[in-house]
């Protein structure tokens, strides 16, 4: 399974106007985050306080991340990257300067 580091950011194009409407829309959202952590998906979930942006760490794979992300569209906008551990970048190197000496 692999780690996904994600910057998230609110669609300002869609998001409602009135106040109240915002609300009911981001408590909903919010309440999805909560069945992602519930299940194990979201490790690490934070809004930034300017309540327009935030991160998230994600465990899973490529096709069922996407899978999950999409009922999130088009009101929110990701960047996703994998990450890899302490331990999996010591590997890496190590396995980058085994196979520069041949």
């Amino acid at each position: 399974m692999s780690k996904f580091y994600i910057r998230w950011w609110k669609n300002q194009h869609t998001i409602p106007t009135d106040p109240a409407e915002q609300a009911r829309l981001w408590m909903t959202l919010l309440e999805w985050v909560r069945a992602e952590q519930k299940a194990g998906l979201f490790k690490d979930w934070g809004s930034c306080v300017d309540s327009g942006s935030g991160y998230c760490i994600a465990e899973s794979d490529e096709l069922s991340l996407q899978s999950q992300l999409l009922k999130y569209q088009p009101f929110i906008i990701f960047s996703i990257k994998p990450v890899l551990s302490a331990d999996q970048t010591i590997e890496s190197i190590n396995r980058a300067v085994a196979a520069a000496k041949g």
